[in-house]
């Protein structure tokens, strides 16, 4: 039992970081219906945006909120650059585009930082502490609580604000928006920022449990997150929710009880069974087209 409750405990803290980097991809797809295939690498610019400033004696708070703002300025220039243009172009011309914008930033990042992985400065004691057998580090509850903390703080902005009901009159119908008088292209700019801040904050998290960063360290992190946005619902964040907690669920147990060699296998086994089952995910909705 004592062992379960250990691996729960570790579930809920990559859970929660899939959930939050997830949330991203859904903000995206819902208001421009895009799968922003960047997202991962916006995430690792993010860790790089903390090593670099942890480096500089910058403490915890300062890192995250600071390289967070950064990679939502991040988030706007490239949506206004590579996105923005394609906005009434075919759909697979902006999804080449995301897929490209991937590519390069990958790039950048290796020109800038070099290929090999540097060590996370430790922002947050990594010594754990005994509670009932059950060994938990301070990183774990801080990962947690943070995620949830601004999952809250989203939903509310989202339900209560000006801004965010734009963006739900914008993800409803783009075109009745304008006429309603939204500035719909700066929606959709605010709506990346926030994803990519997002974003930022998953690979910080990410970043200080794994202890390093390296430029394609968002590779797996991002399209398993992409995974939990399908498998909850995309375009739905509690979806995005539900999913990042049960991807890190499935994860965490299958390396724990099976082998650590399939839960990569198992995760993208989940993605293939929802597309097959349940394509609009759990918490979404079948929608007829009128032709």
């Amino acid at each position: 039992m004592e062992n379960f409750i250990q691996q729960l405990i570790f579930a809920l803290r990559i859970g929660s970081i899939y959930a939050v980097i997830a949330i991203g991809y859904t903000m995206v797809y819902g208001i421009i219906k895009l799968i922003n295939f960047a997202h991962g690498e916006i995430m690792v610019f993010g860790s790089y945006f903390s090593f670099l400033l942890a480096s500089s004696g910058l403490n915890f708070i300062w890192v995250l909120l600071i390289s967070m703002g950064l990679t939502a300025i991040l988030g706007m220039v490239m949506e206004k650059v590579a996105y923005a243009p394609l906005r009434k172009a075919p759909r697979l011309s902006a999804l080449i585009t995301a897929i490209g914008m991937s590519f390069l930033l990958q790039n950048i990042m290796l020109l800038i930082f070099k290929s090999e992985p540097k060590r996370m400065p430790e922002l947050i004691s990594m010594t754990p502490f005994e509670v009932g057998g059950v060994l938990i580090d301070p990183i774990t509850i801080i990962t947690v609580g943070l995620s949830v903390l601004f999952m809250i703080i989203l939903q509310i902005f989202i339900k209560n604000t000006k801004p965010g009901k734009a963006m739900r009159a914008v993800s409803q119908d783009t075109n009745v928006a304008a006429l309603m008088g939204i500035n719909v292209n700066r929606i959709i700019t605010l709506t990346f920022a926030i994803g990519s801040a997002l974003g930022a904050l998953g690979g910080i998290l990410y970043s200080l449990m794994i202890s390093q960063i390296y430029p394609t360290m968002g590779i797996m992190p991002g399209l398993k997150a992409f995974v939990a946005a399908v498998l909850g619902g995309i375009g739905i964040m509690p979806g995005a929710m539900l999913g990042g907690f049960i991807i890190g669920a499935v994860e965490t147990f299958t390396k724990a009880y099976l082998s650590s060699s399939w839960s990569d296998g198992i995760v993208f086994l989940i993605l293939v069974i929802i597309l097959l089952f349940k394509p609009a995910g759990l918490l979404g909705k079948n929608r007829k087209d009128k032709v």
